[in-house]
């Protein structure tokens, strides 16, 4: 198999495991490039291994793994982020469509398992080519500072 250089990786690959979940993180730390916006119950952040570009995260701000221990407020804040996020990708990305979704559990695909969290996946007509199927590799465009930039500026 030919090489593909991701330089960026390493900052993932040698980062300290232990040093807990991204989203409580996020929601501690100062606003970086990769949290577009905060709410009172929920964080909507970049995915920085995304899948295409615009794949943003939303979480409740409490750390739970399943639907099932939101309260009604979580539940509603982050239905009403999912709308925003989506509203911005539309004004900045346009996409043709959206994948959405929970992934619960290691066995359904989740990276993260123990913090509940949302994915919003834009997608375009052609976006699965020959690079994913033949390279086993995925091309994004566009660098997260400059996506992060445009979507906070289009929340304004």
């Amino acid at each position: 198999m030919d090489k593909l250089w991701a330089p960026w990786r390493i900052n993932y690959l040698s980062s300290n495991k232990a040093g807990g979940c991204i989203f409580c993180r996020a929601k501690k730390s100062k606003p970086t490039d990769y949290v577009i916006f905060k709410t009172k119950k929920s964080i909507c952040l970049l995915n920085i291994y995304p899948y295409n570009n615009g794949h943003l995260l939303i979480s409740p701000l409490r750390h739970v793994a399943d639907i099932e221990l939101l309260d009604e407020e979580e539940i509603l804040d982050m239905f009403k982020c999912l709308k925003r996020s989506k509203l911005l990708l539309q004004k900045v990305l346009k996409p043709q469509g959206y994948n959405i979704g929970f992934n619960l559990s290691r066995q359904a695909g989740a990276g993260i398992t123990g913090h509940l969290h949302l994915h919003i996946v834009p997608r375009w007509e052609g976006d699965t080519n020959f690079m994913p199927v033949i390279g086993n590799a995925k091309v994004i465009s566009q660098s997260l500072k400059e996506l992060s930039k445009g979507l906070k500026n289009a929340d304004k």
